[in-house]
């Protein structure tokens, strides 16, 4: 099993130079191989393997030495990822979605670099990274298992963080929480609905800070560009973001810690979120809310919890009445079920919790049933 750690490093001044300067070699040579495999294939018909490309390297390393700065398996990581890009571009062509063909990466949007199995090795409490030197790093918390992989990121704020794949062994899950079940009912009102009638409210992380984005944006709309004072304006711009972000991410993962602690099974409607984000009269609190964020989170927490996401179909779980199962039409604005057949008068949210609790139990009792 696979697992990420992830730490904050304090390059020095000239560390964090090699760094960045390392960012833009990566970047000219995603430029330089997306362009090359694009050529090829338009004016010879020909499609170029990523072993190929890994055998221009050399070459472009005389015509620009300065690619010797970087490590090696680094700048073959990097035509790496051009060959993810392509093979997700055939992936989704194949599958009748919309392609985007692999784009080319302006100055400034490439933010990574990657160590996929040596140059680099922690040795008394520093990160020694091949080319660039020792750096400081705090470590909030031990590595396990074995280190496979390295990247280094750097964020929109200018922090540098470096990244660990490690390579754990399979711990035996602990038993399931049988008994304990919850249906979870995502909304804009509340943030979370369950089953059992809680309700967790939304914390509303970018309205909170929205006046303040506002403002710290004209700022920026204000400033020259190319000067000193607009680069300064964009970085508080991105600190803004930043500190919205961090909100958000902690508090999903307090909510998913308390949910897999709690219960044994947790159903949550898989939802279309790139659908409903096309309604422009909610795109911006359902991007706020970030349910499947929670989701995300909520599944690979359970898996060493003795707990069990499940994701049910969406369709009629607000409409459909939790005691007689009739269906009910109701508008948006409608904020209560309330049944004409067997009188049930509730929370429209809760209802619809009931409905994805006992569409999950029904699903979990078909996979039991199949297993056997």
């Amino acid at each position: 099993m696979l697992k990420a750690f992830k730490y904050r490093i304090y390059p020095t001044k000239s560390q964090n130079t090699k760094m960045n300067r390392t960012l833009e070699l990566c970047r000219w040579t995603y430029n330089e191989t997306l362009a090359y495999r694009k050529n090829a294939y338009e004016k010879e018909s020909i499609t170029v393997s990523k072993y190929e490309t890994h055998n221009l390297l050399p070459l472009w390393k005389k015509d620009k030495p300065e690619l010797k700065e970087v490590f090696s398996q680094t700048l073959q990581n990097v035509q790496e990822r051009v060959d993810l890009a392509f093979k997700a571009f055939f992936r989704r062509v194949k599958a009748g979605e919309k392609p985007g063909y692999p784009r080319f990466k302006g100055k400034g949007w490439y933010d990574s670099f990657s160590y996929p199995q040596m140059g680099f090795r922690l040795e008394n409490g520093l990160l020694k990274l091949s080319k660039i030197g020792n750096l400081k790093i705090k470590f909030h918390r031990p590595i396990e298992g074995k280190i496979k992989r390295l990247t280094v990121r750097r964020s929109a704020t200018g922090k540098w963080f470096a990244c660990f794949s490690v390579e754990i062994e399979d711990l035996p899950k602990p038993p399931w929480k049988d008994g304990s079940m919850v249906g979870i009912d995502v909304g804009l009102e509340s943030f979370a609905t369950l089953s059992n009638g809680e309700k967790i409210p939304n914390p509303r992380f970018f309205r909170e800070e929205e006046q303040e984005l506002a403002r710290v944006q004209r700022k920026l709309s204000k400033a020259p560009k190319g000067t000193h004072e607009r680069k300064k304006a964009l970085k508080v711009v991105e600190r803004v973001h930043e500190r919205i972000a961090n909100k958000r991410y902690e508090f999903a993962h307090q909510v998913s810690r308390d949910l897999v602690d709690r219960f044994g099974l947790i159903a949550f409607e898989d939802l279309n979120i790139k659908g409903m984000m096309h309604n422009h009269c909610l795109a911006k609190s359902i991007g706020d809310v970030a349910w499947n964020m929670l989701v995300n989170i909520t599944s690979y927490k359970a898996a060493s919890a003795g707990s069990m996401v499940v994701l049910v179909d969406p369709r009629n779980t607000s409409k459909m009445c939790s005691r007689c199962g009739i269906l009910v039409e109701k508008d948006l604005s409608e904020r209560t079920h309330n049944c004409s057949q067997c009188g049930l008068s509730l929370d429209r949210d809760w209802n619809a919790a009931i409905n994805i609790l006992r569409l999950g139990t029904q699903s979990l009792q078909n996979a039991r049933s199949s297993a056997l």
